[in-house]
Parts: structure tokens; sequence; C-alpha cells
């Protein structure tokens, strides 16, 4: 109570807007984000592939075939064994993320962890919980892992150890938001190892990322804990790059309303 009331006061004294919809800030309890804005974000519903949960246009695609994958996993064949990432990759949420990763806003980690930990889905096994590393460079850039924060989180919740140590990047790729799907292919492969794989023969690993665009990094992560004899991989990721034709105009901001925008691919 005494925190809401000084949160409260102190916004009055200091306005700062929300980051998405410019409005000032007042008693909402998440950092950056006004109530309203936040609310808006809600898991994805309808119809999806069975292994990678990227959403179908229509429930058509698995009317005479429930156990019917999408294209990507048909012909790709991934490593992971199921991905998960409830929330579509669109304004506020993209905002957010953007603020976390990129800008070092880590007091959004307890907001973002509670709407991963609120829709992990039923039945979910696993005996360890691995965040998608970060190379040495781009560690020392940000000064942390924001895969890892995000894993540590699921990972209270669930009552799982987490380990950060025994899946490491061996090589500072270049960043995906430059790169088209094919070029991304070629730009993780051996970019993983494993410090000591007897660490993970045998176990169920819960590979956790924060946004799940092509699938291309966590399925290279997948592969190299699948070859070494982990059991099964199941990826856990906030986000997905989605287009926008799947997100409920509710769910938008007006700034999304915009018809140029509306039909388009969200991705990073």
């Amino acid at each position: 109570m005494f925190g809401r009331l000084l949160r409260h006061v102190s916004r009055l004294l200091f306005p700062f807007p929300c980051h998405t919809c410019a409005q000032p800030l007042r008693d909402s309890p998440i950092p950056f984000f006004c109530e309203a804005c936040w609310q808006l974000i809600r898991p994805l519903h309808g119809p999806s592939c069975p292994r990678c949960h990227r959403p179908f246009a229509s429930s058509a695609a698995l009317a005479f075939s429930p156990t019917h994958e999408c294209h990507e996993c048909r012909t790709g064949n991934p490593w992971y064994a199921e991905a998960w990432a409830p929330y579509a990759y669109c304004p506020p949420l993209q905002d957010a993320i953007g603020l976390f990763k990129f800008r070092g806003k880590v007091g959004l980690v307890a907001s973002l962890g509670r709407l991963l930990t609120a829709t992990l889905p039923n039945g979910l096994l696993a005996d360890a919980v691995i965040p998608v590393p970060l190379s040495s460079a781009r560690l020392r850039t940000r000064e942390f892992n924001q895969s890892l924060l995000l894993a540590d989180r699921v990972a209270a919740h669930l009552g799982l150890p987490v380990d950060y140590l025994t899946l490491i990047r061996v090589l500072d790729t270049a960043p995906h938001t430059t790169l088209p799907r094919s070029a991304r292919l070629q730009n993780v492969r051996q970019a993983f190892a494993l410090k000591d794989p007897g660490r993970i023969v045998g176990k169920r690993i819960l590979l956790v990322d924060d946004v799940f665009t092509t699938g291309t990094t966590v399925n290279e992560c997948a592969k190299v804990l699948c070859e070494a004899g982990a059991q099964a991989v199941t990826v856990l990721a906030l986000a997905r790059s989605v287009d926008l034709g799947f997100i409920p105009d509710s769910q938008l901001p007006a700034a999304a309303y915009d018809t140029n925008l509306r039909g388009a691919r969200l991705s990073i």
C-alpha cells in the first residue's frame, strides 16, 4: 500500500509517459507502461502447428488431420520437440522487449516473466532450464543475457535448476535483424557448443529465448543438445513474429490501426 502511494506521488511530481501511448503514467505497477496498454498483451489463440505452434490462418488446416504441421516444420524437421511462444511480437510487448533487451531496462523482467509463467503449457516436463546464450563479445557490450533473466523466472516458477554454463556460444554471429531466413540458417551453423555434455545426457531440456522469429537459433541450440544426448528439447519464448492479421484489433494500440500495417509481418 505504501509502495503504491509512493509510486503515485513520485509520478505526479515527475511525470513520465507510457512508452506505447505516451499518456502520463500515474499508478501503473508496470515500469514504463500504463495499465491500459499492458492489458492489450494477451496470448495468441486459435489453431496452430502442433510442433512450433505457429498460428494457422484457418481451423481447416487441422480439420482432417489434427497433427498437421506447418510447412517449416514438415520440410525442416526441427530438432526441438515443441516450441511455445504465447504472445505476438507487436506493441506494446514489442516495445517492452526492446527496452529490456536493447536499452538495459532490466526492471521490466518481473513483468515480462509473469507474462511468460502465466501461459506455460499444461503438462510441461523438463529436468533443467537452459537460456539461449550470448557470445562473450555481445555479453560484454550488453552486460546481461535477457534470455537468462527470463529463464531464471521460469525456473523459479517450475522449481527447476537453471543451467547457464553448459550451452555456450562460440561464434559471435551477425545480428539476425539484418539477415533473411536463408542467411540466418548459415549464420548460426556451428555457433553453439557444450562445455560439459555429460550434464545434459538423458535430460529433458527447456530452452528459453526472448523472441521466436524463424526458429533458426533455437533449432541450432536444440541440435547441439540432442546430438550430445539430451532426451528432448522444448523451446519456450516470450513472443513470436506473426502477421498482424492474426491479432484482434482490440489487442493493438491505436498506432497499429494504420492500414499500411494491417497484414504486415512484425519481426526482429
